[in-house]
């Protein structure tokens, strides 16, 4: 009999996260394995990218990203539908108070994390009994499994800096002490984890992301990439407009490359709600022609090619796509100084690691752009790391497979 299980993700919209489960279903297609797939919020611009031999469970689905004007309207309308479904805005009324006021204690009302435990309440829910069901993301999706889905074994999949990114043990009701494994994606996110939950220690185990290198360069070698003349440096970013991704100290740090009378255009390839306020801050440094936001790509591949440099100046990560993406097709790197990223990229050998301002993160780019060799060089180590995930598929196999 193959075993039945279930993945859940809050969306699949274009976002690490997404694009790594995309990548790991294909790994269950066979006889061992039924498998099914609920997308919290029945939205992503991915969806047509799951794999036929996996059952999408939920009746309505729409293509609008989360990030797009489109999308944000169907997310609310999905939200408001959760409150009203089963006495849910009653029911959680003094959760989203209390939360709600510690967050404005710390200065920052993070709505979307107040939301993900309406949304898992609202959701609809099966009555199929799962050999196994994997929460693939935290928030919603985590909740959703922990209280909803009727499994013999929980699984639950950790992208980010767990209280960085705002999430704590009273927001989450202790959700993961229900988990029978968790799988954070990095050393760095397996530790930030265990430090909010410690009961969790010896049930949890890295689970590097699934990236396919060799499509990702038959991908980068299609039409595409950038369609103005520029005859300059370019420099390319790839992320969500969030500001998890602290895109204010890259735009500062291209004022100052454009002050010092470097020759270089910066790109950046994404979507997100902070877009209207970069684009502001862009105005008002004059870089509207420096600095150019493109939007999100179905092949962002042929970009990184034609790079000349792949900047990666982030707040904080769990462990990024983007950069394993870069390495891939040989970009000479610079990322900024968080554990996650050093972990991903050594200090002159195969990039180069430097400190979260804007000043920094002009030096850098300027040292590389100054010798062509050395970015050469680092390029050409990068695309020496190998990916390597083998391990962790067995381990997920093996709690997937034990009786």
């Amino acid at each position: 009999m193959p075993k039945h299980i279930l993945f859940v993700i809050n969306t699949l919209s274009r976002a690490g996260a997404e694009t790594a489960l995309l990548e790991l279903l294909p790994h269950f297609i066979g006889p061992d394995y039924e498998v099914d797939l609920f997308v919290l919020l029945g939205q992503g611009e991915l969806v047509d990218r799951i794999p036929k031999n996996v059952r999408l469970l939920n009746q309505k689905f729409s293509k609008e990203s989360v990030l797009s004007k489109q999308g944000r309207m169907h997310l609310m309308g999905t939200a408001c539908k959760a409150l009203m479904a089963r006495g849910t805005i009653l029911r959680r009324f003094p959760y989203l108070v209390k939360n709600g006021l510690r967050m404005m204690k710390k200065g920052q009302l993070q709505a979307d994390k107040l939301l993900w435990r309406v949304l898992a309440d609202g959701a609809p829910r099966f009555e199929t009994e799962y050999d196994a069901a994997i929460a693939f993301i935290e928030g919603g999706s985590a909740y959703y499994v922990a209280d909803y889905v009727k499994a013999r074994t929980k699984l639950g999949f950790i992208h980010i800096d767990y209280p960085m990114a705002g999430y704590d043990r009273i927001l989450d009701q202790n959700c993961y002490l229900t988990y029978d494994h968790v799988f954070p994606i990095s050393e760095e996110t397996e530790k930030s984890f265990l430090e909010t939950y410690p009961e969790c220690m010896g049930k949890t185990s890295v689970f590097h992301n699934v990236v396919n290198q060799k499509a990702i360069r038959e991908k980068a070698l299609l039409p595409g990439g950038f369609e103005d003349a520029y005859d300059g440096k370019r420099i390319l970013t790839v992320a969500r407009l969030t500001k998890q991704k602290a895109f204010p100290i890259a735009i500062e740090a291209m004022k100052l490359l454009k002050d010092a009378g470097v020759k270089v255009r910066w790109y950046v390839l994404g979507e997100g709600d902070e877009r209207k306020g970069l684009e502001q801050k862009i105005r008002e440094l004059g870089l509207e022609e420096d600095f150019l936001l493109l939007g999100a790509k179905d092949n962002p591949f042929p970009y990184y090619k034609q790079a000349d440099l792949y900047v990666h100046a982030t707040a904080y990560e769990g462990k990024s796509i983007a950069i394993q993406e870069a390495q891939t097709l040989a970009c000479p790197i610079i990322v900024s100084d968080i554990t996650s990223n050093r972990q991903q990229v050594r200090h002159e050998e195969d990039g180069l690691v430097a400190g979260l301002t804007p000043k920094a993160v002009a030096d850098a780019i300027m040292e590389l752009i100054s010798d062509p060799e050395k970015a050469r060089r680092l390029g050409d180590n990068a695309a020496k790391r190998k990916v390597a995930y083998e391990e962790d598929l067995e381990a997920l196999n093996n709690l997937l497979s034990r009786d």
